[in-house]
């Protein structure tokens, strides 16, 4: 993946909500020229007002970036960060002969999102990715980051995402190449399925979920490292409850955020794929499809 001859990436972020903007905005900030895609309302208020991010890992501050409602010139890089539930929408904003070279990096939590976008704009344009942070969009252009770090994997080799990685890693996105897509990806649904799904079904922050309903973390815990390791990924459930243990007592899912404030949860993103790959080899996940269950039903 060849670096901008000036240096200077041009970057199309699909979605500016709380991921999209956060990067938008330090890749602004970092001198790259950045150019939103939303709808109109969003678009509109980002070219008067700009990104405005609250952090306090980052600082508070304002950067400038492009906006429209459809990608009009090709860019060297397109990060896809719209939820799962809104993605076949919002890839219309982006036409496939629009993109010119660039590279597409999906941030959307699941694992069966990738091959959606293959389908539309080719199997070896598109670079799976999952990312790490809490941040959350709470207006139009309004950004608040609440985790100590922004932490990026990527699927494939390091000589051909070495630019890549280096440029998100410089305007603070700490990102490395974590190997194949499926062992990427699984990483972080073992580990988000769980705290998506308690902590959305009982209201729970995880210092709530991690001590009230500890046996069910334990046990929803071990079905979803059982099915990691069925699709070849191999997943510590005591690690995993580790990380949890070490979150702050008031950290919330984004599926639980999204549920508090009346929006489409991406569960069938999320305990949807849990449960179809379960289905595929074999493995009882009881707790799981319960809650699933519930969740859809409420």
């Amino acid at each position: 993946m060849p670096v901008p001859a000036s240096g200077r990436w041009t970057v199309a972020v699909l979605g500016p909500g709380g991921v999209g903007g956060l990067l938008a905005a330090l890749l602004s900030r970092a001198g790259h020229r950045v150019i939103c895609v939303a709808g109109q309302e969003t678009a509109h208020v980002l070219r008067r007002d700009g990104l405005q991010v609250r952090s306090r890992h980052f600082g508070d501050f304002t950067a400038v970036v492009e906006a429209d409602t459809e990608l009009r010139e090709p860019a060297d890089l397109c990060v896809v960060a719209v939820k799962a539930t809104a993605l076949d929408a919002a890839a219309e904003r982006v036409a496939p002969e629009r993109l010119g070279d660039a590279r597409v990096l999906p941030l959307l939590n699941g694992i069966e999102h990738p091959d959606v976008l293959r389908a539309r704009y080719g199997a070896q344009r598109v670079v799976p990715g999952v990312i790490r942070v809490e941040s959350t969009r709470t207006a139009p252009g309004v950004i608040e980051h609440g985790s100590p770090f922004v932490e990026i994997d990527l699927a494939g080799t390091g000589q051909d995402l070495g630019p890549l990685t280096a440029m998100l890693t410089d305007a603070g996105a700490r990102t490395t190449v974590g190997g194949d897509e499926t062992a990427v990806l699984w990483a972080k649904l073992a580990f988000l399925a769980p705290f998506a799904l308690l902590t959305t079904r009982y209201g729970l922050t995880i210092g709530e979920t991690r001590t009230g309903r500890r046996e069910e973390l334990v046990r929803l815990v071990e079905e979803a490292a059982a099915v990691s390791r069925a699709c070849g990924v191999p997943a510590d459930a005591a690690g995993i409850l580790a990380r949890y243990d070490s979150f702050p007592a008031a950290t919330k899912s984004s599926m639980q955020r999204d549920a508090e404030a009346g929006r489409p949860l991406e569960l069938d993103a999320i305990g949807g794929a849990l449960l179809r790959s379960a289905e595929r080899h074999g493995v009882e996940v009881p707790l799981a499809g319960r809650l699933v269950a519930e969740l859809a039903g409420g």
